[in-house]
């Protein structure tokens, strides 16, 4: 994959990383941060392999995870590269930015050995931190978050055409529906789709459905928006859809309730007139599912959604306390909610 894999789209927040790649002219540290780990993996592998001559394991170092010393961090800053330009230093998810970053940031404002990079890898930061504000004064800081519904569209129709192969915008968007917005996972899922099409050039919607794995949260998505249309046949095939797959009707249930509490959370920020991007921020969502969770939550009530709610917090407990099944109450209550209702 690494064919397809190396083209990156180049928005706003993106495009000082690639010039840097482009010229050589590489800061001193580097922090990538934020929810898309494709692009953070990315831009760490780009970094380093422009950066660190191949099989150069004297002047390259990992770190990963909380327990990360910085006294060997900084005793192994302080020497001199091997016969090299450079000494590149990787950090991983050690949480540096959020706690215990302190004596990091000291040595950072003290004056780093000008041979010396960091390059650090992190999930989230809190920016009033000594080591972000550190970091920020010295090198650069980019947040690498979920890519947008039209930039994943364009990527893909990207990598379909370096394969030599077609789809159409339509199908490309519907690609995205059914595997999802993780980058990773959509790379995973066109791998797939381009073997199963190996001889031929159009990839079609029923090529999609035939080898793409619907995720999970779309599926209960799916079953959510049947319910909510009264479509109880499509909302039982879904179910029975899950229950082939192996997932178990008690986090069926589980995830149906947080399902129907994002649905409430979107609704309320609706109500409060907050544009889409600031909704799936606060709800924790990627934008393209936010327009999805905004349109669905235009068919309930917040009093029936909070009811919904509540009925499923009870079916909970009757199921820990034996009172009925956990397929039977998933059963239960997917008949009673996609029921038609006679005026």
């Amino acid at each position: 994959m690494s064919k397809r894999g190396d083209f990156l789209y180049n928005t706003r927040v993106m495009k000082s990383l690639n010039e840097d790649l482009k010229t050589g002219q590489f800061k001193q540290i580097y922090l990538l941060y934020g929810g898309e780990n494709y692009l953070k993996r990315q831009y760490r592998d780009r970094f380093v392999k422009a950066m660190i001559p191949e099989g150069d394991t004297m002047n390259y170092t990992r770190y990963e995870g909380k327990k990360t010393e910085i006294k060997e961090v900084i005793d192994l800053a302080e020497t001199l590269p091997f016969f090299a330009e450079r000494r590149l230093i990787v950090f991983e998810d050690t949480g540096f930015f959020k706690s215990g970053g302190g004596d990091l940031a000291d040595y950072i404002n003290g004056g780093m050995p000008p041979a010396t990079f960091f390059i650090f890898i992190e999930n989230e930061v809190d920016r009033r931190s000594s080591l972000y504000k550190a970091v920020k004064a010295k090198g650069h800081i980019v947040e690498l978050t979920a890519q947008d519904e039209a930039t994943l569209r364009r990527w893909i129709l990207n990598l379909v055409r370096k394969e030599e192969k077609e789809i159409s915008p339509a199908d490309a968007a519907y690609f995205i529906s059914k595997v999802g917005t993780d980058m990773e996972n959509i790379t995973r899922e066109l791998e797939k789709l381009f073997c199963y099409c190996l001889d031929r050039k159009t990839l079609t919607r029923e090529d999609i459905d035939a080898v793409c794995i619907t995720q999970i949260t779309n599926h209960i998505f799916d079953m959510v928006n049947a319910v909510a249309e009264q479509d109880q046949r499509k909302a039982l095939d879904l179910y029975y859809d899950l229950l082939a797959l192996r997932e178990q009707p008690m986090h069926i249930l589980v995830l149906m309730s947080k399902q129907y509490r994002d649905l409430f959370h979107v609704k309320e920020l609706v109500k409060h007139g907050c544009p889409r991007k600031e909704i799936a921020s606060r709800a924790g969502l990627h934008p393209f599912v936010a327009g999805k969770y905004e349109k669905l939550a235009g068919r309930f009530t917040a009093g029936e959604l909070r009811a919904v709610m509540e009925e499923i917090a009870d079916l909970e407990q009757r199921i820990k306390t034996g009172l009925i099944t956990d397929h039977l109450a998933v059963e239960i209550f997917i008949v009673k909610h996609s029921e038609k209702k006679h005026a």
